[in-house]
């Protein structure tokens, strides 16, 4: 498995408008993609920050989670498994693609995150 790039980092809110506001007015992240209120992506420089409802984010995701992109999620999550970590699920999101959960061997949250074809 080869990471291709930190694709973003996230926090999980209960209020995404009033974290949009935050980050947008406070901070001056740029609003790229917003998908109701589920999910929100900002520019932060380089690489995407977003904004996670509860609903959207995985069981157990408190503060920042970390997401790596790959071309293939599966094979990757073998790998991960395989290195001691924990396989805690997929989720295909269509046209957004799928994303694979994770805990590291000290029991961090991540996610893989594979484009859709």
């Amino acid at each position: 498995m080869i990471v291709e790039k930190l694709q973003n980092a996230y926090y999980v809110t209960g209020d995404i408008d009033r974290a949009i506001a935050f980050y947008r007015d406070a901070l001056g992240l740029e609003l790229i993609f917003k998908d109701a209120d589920k999910w929100v992506q900002l520019k932060a420089g380089g690489v995407n920050f977003a904004l996670s409802s509860k609903e959207e984010a995985p069981d157990g995701a408190a503060g920042a989670t970390v997401v790596f992109e790959v071309q293939d999620a599966a094979a990757a999550g073998a790998t991960i498994a395989a290195a001691g970590g924990e396989i805690l699920g997929e989720r295909d999101m269509g046209d957004h693609g799928k994303t694979l959960t994770f805990r590291d061997p000290d029991g961090n949250l991540l996610q893989l995150y594979q484009r859709a074809s």
